[in-house]
């Protein structure tokens, strides 16, 4: 092979998109409503109820007693990076549960 037609083989071999390896790990940036940031490395096929355990035992509080969400949408347990198409350093929004509230009635 000469040296130009390798140089050809290599130059298409860089231009063709790469699949993500499920296993590959991502870094998830996790912020609370007050701001705090908790950062986690995980790999893409890993479910996201880890993530979730990990980050309320980290700040101290019940995993049942908050919310996360990604994209506005709400994080089910057998969600996984990969399942929910999330990139290298996405974010992921905590908040906390609201239980009851105050209902107005017009007599």
């Amino acid at each position: 092979m000469s040296d130009d037609e390798q140089q050809q083989q290599q130059n298409t071999q860089d231009t063709e998109p790469k699949q993500e390896d499920a296993n590959a790990t991502i870094n998830i940036k996790v912020v609370s409503s007050t701001g705090d940031e908790v950062f986690f490395k995980i790999k893409r096929s890993t479910r996201l109820s880890k993530l979730q355990g990990a980050y309320a035992s980290k700040v101290g509080k019940d995993v049942g007693s908050i919310r996360f969400l990604y994209d506005g949408a709400r994080i089910q347990d057998d969600d996984t990076p990969a399942s929910l198409d999330m990139e290298d350093n996405d974010t992921i929004d905590v908040m906390v549960e609201q239980v009851g509230g105050y209902s107005v009635a017009f007599w």
